[in-house]
């Protein structure tokens, strides 16, 4: 079978978060154990705020960076760093056939035009009738237009040259985990040669706060490290962008590429929630589906948001697995749909140092590791909703 037979590369890497830009940056941050929340803009919450960004590096015309929001500017700078990894920035021919897969949510509020909806809303004689002239005048279609998930794809395209199949996917954590699964089945098939596949967000929007604190969900008054937040569960929500240029190994050798490591496997589930154990045995199903794991050379780094209940059950496979563990949120913060290929970023530079930053959790849960990196299992288990499992590891 040709799914079974095709290897996949991980030929580039674009990261940019709270931590700074690049592999070598987030090495740096996570070996010296320096996670990188802010408790005090947005206060009572916690966020992840994204460091400054040289955006004219790339993207050069000032009119393309005008007319992105933030989460797609960052999202297409990520890209451009992810491509020029590969060493396939500019190049036309090979970018007309790179495929596209992007996990995205929708756009970013107008803060003035909602604010000035609902003062006036309050007094209003005919409420409806208000609300509906209101936004009929205040909505521009230039701003609707830039709420589309899609908009990152096309910026993208524009930006960089990017112009094979597109497709974005939706739905918090797991469309980040169904872009990577679906990139990787396609190049196996041979449906694809090569894929840019990632995502992007911005966690320093108050509507978004404001969300998933009616939900519950969000990490506020203290910092926590994921695995210390029994107490106050929650997340707290980041900046950041990620990107990989996928590539079957037969294309990547071809053209004298690098392999930065191999991605072996992604693995989805998205199971009902209404009793105990659910999201455990999802785990347990979705681990026997991954090629061996040995724990000689092993680790885990989980995409646990820190919410309740899906933490304590993902901890409580992981601790079965006997697997050292690292939370990625505890640094970087969570995303939501890109979070997962923000782990296999972080998966991919661990293994290209060859070993695991230490540990950053007064828990005791995370274990130190002081073996030969070959093999890293990323988990993504969504806030509540989606699971995933994926398989990266080192070549040669």
């Amino acid at each position: 079978m040709a799914d079974a037979a095709r290897e996949v590369w991980i030929t580039g890497l674009g990261l940019v978060s709270c931590l700074g830009e690049g592999p070598d940056a987030h090495w740096q941050r996570l070996a010296a154990g320096e996670p990188g929340a802010d408790t005090t803009s947005f206060a009572p919450w916690v966020v992840h705020p994204l460091v400054p960004l040289a955006l004219d590096t790339q993207i050069p015309k000032k009119g393309d960076q005008r007319q992105m929001e933030p989460w797609q500017r960052t999202g297409t700078y990520a890209a451009g760093l992810a491509l020029e990894s590969a060493g396939v920035k500019g190049d036309k021919e090979l970018l007309g056939r790179m495929d596209m897969i992007v996990a995205a949510g929708g756009g970013e509020r107008d803060y003035a035009a909602d604010g000035a909806i609902l003062a006036g809303l309050r007094n209003a004689a005919d409420p409806g009738a208000y609300l509906n002239e209101r936004l009929m005048s205040d909505l521009r279609p230039t701003l609707f237009l830039a709420q589309l998930s899609n908009l990152l794809a096309g910026n993208i395209s524009v930006v960089h040259g990017v112009t094979g199949s597109s497709r974005t996917f939706m739905g918090e954590e797991g469309a980040g985990i169904e872009a990577a699964r679906t990139a990787l089945s396609r190049i196996k098939a041979g449906q694809s040669d090569i894929a840019l596949v990632g995502g992007s967000q911005n966690g320093e929007r108050k509507d978004l706060l404001m969300l998933f604190e009616f939900g519950g969900f969000a990490l506020k008054d203290a910092f926590e490290a994921v695995w210390n937040r029994d107490a106050a569960p929650g997340f707290a929500l980041a900046s950041l962008g990620a990107f990989l240029v996928l590539e079957a190994r037969d294309h990547a050798e071809k053209r004298g590429a690098k392999p930065l490591a191999k991605l072996s496997a992604v693995v989805s589930d998205q199971v009902r929630r209404t009793a105990p154990g659910a999201i455990e045995s999802s785990l347990g199903a979705l681990w026997d589906r991954l090629p061996p794991v040995d724990p000689a050379r092993a680790v885990v780094l989980s995409g646990a948001a820190g919410t309740a209940p899906a933490t304590a059950e993902e901890k409580a496979v992981l601790a079965a697995r006997g697997l050292p563990v690292r939370a990625t949120g505890t640094f970087v913060g969570h995303s939501l749909e890109p979070q997962f290929v923000v782990n296999l970023a972080l998966a991919t530079v661990a293994l290209g140092h060859g070993k695991l930053f230490p540990p950053c959790d007064p828990t005791g849960f995370e274990a130190p590791f002081e073996g030969a990196l070959g093999q890293v299992v990323v988990t993504g288990v969504g806030h509540w909703r989606g699971e995933g499992l994926a398989l990266v590891e080192a070549v040669g």
